[in-house]
């Protein structure tokens, strides 16, 4: 007898956020989820009470112009992304978090291009190499975004020489181009 194919499923219903204190204690418990993930990259171990530190975090929620938003998928709570203004004019994702049971089925790209087109304008966003997924996304974010329209480039990381270079795209959603 033979088995049906498998019926895709449909991408959920992705929403991007800004949110305030009134998130605070729910934006550091998934920021342990991210810092853990990034542990396998970076090295990093939790402190004494295992606690991963995130000490620019509350720069997003105190500093002005830093912005802090809920991603949800279908409603529940999926992520958190971390935006900043650079002296460029642009803005920067200073963290971009995806719960690691809703990835690979729509949801990270879904938030990150809902992210852009919340300020359309020009975007500068930073990755490591050695996080091959993270570099694959980005790239891939930045072709359903704009198409080729978008440059790259290496950078050393400020005031951290013993660090390898980073990747960073930069990107306009904010030239007539449509974005997804």
């Amino acid at each position: 007898m033979d088995t049906p194919p498998p019926r895709a499923t449909p991408a959920p219903a992705v929403t991007v956020e800004p949110v305030g204190d009134e998130s605070r204690a729910l934006i550091e418990r998934l920021g342990q989820f991210e810092r853990h993930d990034l542990s396998e990259f970076r090295g990093a171990v939790p402190d004494e009470d295992g606690v991963f530190p995130f000490p620019r975090l509350p720069l997003f929620f105190d500093e002005p112009g830093r912005e802090v938003l809920l991603i949800r998928a279908d409603g529940a709570v999926a992520g958190f992304a971390l935006t900043r203004p650079l002296p460029d004019g642009s803005t920067s994702i200073g963290s971009f978090f995806i719960l690691r049971g809703l990835r690979r089925g729509g949801v990270g790209t879904g938030a990150a291009l809902a992210l852009l087109r919340l300020r359309p304008g020009r975007w500068s966003i930073a990755f490591q190499e050695d996080n091959p997924g993270a570099a694959r996304f980005w790239r891939r974010v930045a072709d359903a975004a704009v198409g080729d329209a978008w440059h790259e480039e290496r950078r050393e990381v400020p005031g951290r020489p013993e660090l390898p270079p980073d990747t960073w795209i930069t990107l306009d959603t904010g030239d007539g181009r449509p974005t997804p």
